[in-house]
């Protein structure tokens, strides 16, 4: 299969260009390199550096794809209210932008890589995707516009639109989410700093994720599928594992919370275990020895 992976050299992008390649598909990437570096990108991958904004530039790596994972976007909660026009013209517009290129060409499904911001802060958890949207900050805004565009693109005559709603997604390769940060932190001796303290967080490896997505390319799907552990982890907990692997030696800093951020979440993924046939980890934080050992080798190298 030719599929197009866009923001194919970031962090989730990357890993899913991996396992799509190893599965056979021929890949092609778009990438702007806003947040991310050519490096990335898989060799074995036909890379396109452009801006999904660009609608020539999207014609161009589009061409005679069958499936498009678009997961390019301003995906950072404090970085859509810091750039509010880049994150709009981005995960609005460039939506919008890859739906009209994917119907010139021909293509059969968009995998839409939604957020589980778009559920804002909800009193019932686990949240279902029945749950009603209602985002707390610009980022999750975007994503239900996206939702919103894809859905209403795929009633017309353009391509099938399946959307996956993922939760915090964290791995090998990932710089700059909490669990990356605090390993960096704590590896260097420095303390964590957790804003609020009352948060509990749905983590998913990236593997299950990617599978998931994968998965949602293929699936008979009637709207959207929550992708995560299923499993909610106070946030200090995840800094006393942290600080328990540092032998201690750092501490943890309360410091007030931030109001765009989300403060419980857990996804009911009843769902990606029925539709998808994805099976979340009983340890959502199944990667953290192993990405705590890969973050002493980087310190101990330089």
């Amino acid at each position: 299969m030719r599929v197009l992976v866009t923001g194919g050299a970031g962090f989730i992008g990357r890993h899913l260009a991996q396992s799509l390649l190893e599965a056979g598909d021929d890949v092609a990437v778009i990438d702007n390199f806003r947040r991310s570096v050519r490096s990335a990108v898989h060799p074995a991958a036909r890379f396109f550096e452009g801006d999904i904004r660009d609608p020539a530039a999207l014609t161009a790596s589009i061409r005679g794809c069958d499936t498009v994972y678009h997961l390019a976007a301003q995906s950072n909660v404090i970085g859509a209210i810091e750039d509010v026009d880049y994150s709009f013209t981005t995960n609005v517009g460039g939506t919008l932008e890859l739906l009209k290129a994917a119907t010139t060409a021909g293509v059969r499904r968009v995998v839409f890589a939604s957020s589980r911001e778009v559920y804002g802060e909800q009193q019932i958890l686990p949240v279902s995707e029945t749950a009603r949207t209602s985002p707390k900050n610009l980022y999750g805004a975007s994503k239900v516009a996206g939702e919103a565009y894809c859905r209403a693109w795929g009633r017309g005559n353009g391509p099938e639109c399946a959307i996956v709603r993922l939760t915090n997604v964290y791995g090998t390769g990932d710089s700059n989410r909490v669990i990356p940060l605090w390993l960096g932190q704590a590896t260097n001796g420095q303390d964590l700093v957790v804003y609020g303290g009352q948060q509990v967080i749905d983590f998913v490896p990236v593997a299950t994720a990617v599978r998931a997505i994968q998965s949602a390319a293929v699936a008979d799907l009637d709207g959207p599928v929550n992708v995560g552990s299923g499993r909610g982890t106070p946030l200090l907990v995840l800094a006393e594992r942290i600080r328990a692997m540092a032998g201690g030696r750092v501490s943890t800093v309360i410091e007030p919370a931030r109001e765009a951020e989300v403060v419980r979440f857990v996804a009911d993924v009843t769902r990606m275990r029925s539709v998808l046939s994805i099976e979340p980890p009983s340890d959502p934080l199944c990667l953290l020895p192993e990405l705590w050992e890969a973050s002493r080798s980087r310190r101990t190298a330089a």
